[in-house]
């Protein structure tokens, strides 16, 4: 490896949400991610960086990528439905669309670099739309209960099935789990390369997508950073950011041997 990265943990994005918060006697607009996001990175031996919605870098994502090692799409409002080309169903609630842009670009050139990337609740959404799927904005129109979003701030559980052999299924190590849920949108047609891989039983919703053609790029519907003792998800792509990283390095190293 080279000096720059000898020992280095690999770097991993996660993006944040700008909300209203309070920490010590302060009140006021912040980045904000839930810290088992940051938890369970650091505990895989990765390093998490905050990645605050940000339209400069929306405009050139790959010069941000090149800091990065891999990628996590976090949970949040849903996203503006003009970016599927739909309209707003009543129960849709969106931001100020620079957090939609910024994660939607981010997201699309990571894909195309190969780079590690797993999305989690609205990140799963964010990936299938970034690569031209749309949504299903209000989930009880379709299954016709509140299973999925049972009450705000609280987790539902329910099952999900997943195809043996998909990338997903191999890295949680079953093909049946029952699932952290909180969301009432989802993957309704799939964006370019992306298969789905799981669905919630007994209701069929698309609740994990995985790009077969990249390394590690997959999204899941429910909120596996809260799982216990650990998210395998979190913990491979900490893992394949990690050979990535140390590929890169070999290849650097490699490069300046031969111009030596």
């Amino acid at each position: 490896m080279t000096r720059h990265t000898a020992g280095r943990r690999p770097i991993i994005g996660i993006t944040g949400a700008i909300e209203r918060a309070r920490w010590s006697v302060w009140q006021a607009e912040a980045a904000v991610v839930a810290r088992t996001y940051i938890d369970q990175v650091r505990d895989a031996g990765g390093m998490p960086i905050l990645l605050p919605p940000d339209d400069e870098s929306a405009l050139a994502p790959e010069y941000l990528l090149e800091h990065l090692d891999g990628l996590v799409l976090t949970g949040g409002l849903d996203l503006d439905p003009a970016s599927y080309g739909a309209r707003p169903h009543q129960a849709t609630i969106t931001g100020d669309g620079e957090r939609d842009r910024f994660e939607l670009a981010l997201c699309y050139a990571a894909v195309e670099a190969d780079l590690p990337v797993l999305g989690i609740c609205r990140g799963v959404q964010v990936l299938n739309v970034a690569l031209g799927g749309t949504l299903i904005q209000h989930v009880p129109d379709v299954v016709g209960d509140e299973r999925h979003l049972p009450e705000l701030g609280t987790y539902g559980s329910h099952e999900v099935e997943l195809v043996a052999g998909s990338l997903v299924a191999r890295t949680i190590g079953a093909e049946r789990i029952v699932v952290h849920s909180h969301h009432h949108q989802a993957v309704d047609e799939l964006g370019d390369g992306l298969v789905a891989v799981g669905r919630s039983l007994p209701d069929g919703i698309v609740e994990a997508i995985e790009v077969p053609e990249r390394d590690f790029v997959c999204g899941v519907q429910w909120h596996t950073e809260e799982e216990r003792p650990f998210s395998p998800l979190l913990r491979e792509l900490v893992e394949r950011a990690r050979a990535r990283l140390a590929e890169r390095a070999a290849a650097a190293e490699g490069a300046f041997s031969e111009g030596v």
